[in-house]
């Protein structure tokens, strides 16, 4: 498993987290998605061979919330 750390801009609600989770969550290659509200990262686990990081950005900024910068490892 792959896990990857995306600063989000400073998250506004908490129903954002619910919204980011489950869409991370229904994508395909992704095991577990973490939202940190107070820090505002987003935490993931997920395979590479399935899903790269960079769909997963795409598919945060698509949600509404620019990536500031992201963590592969």
């Amino acid at each position: 498993m792959t896990k990857a750390v995306f600063q989000l801009e400073p998250l506004t609600c908490p129903s954002c987290i619910k919204k980011i989770e489950t869409t991370l969550n229904k994508t395909t290659g992704v095991e577990s998605t973490r939202v940190l509200f107070n820090t505002s990262k987003v935490k993931i686990e997920f395979d590479e061979v399935q899903v790269k990081a960079s769909k997963i950005e795409e598919t945060i900024k698509k949600l509404g919330y620019p990536v500031l910068s992201s963590k592969v490892s």
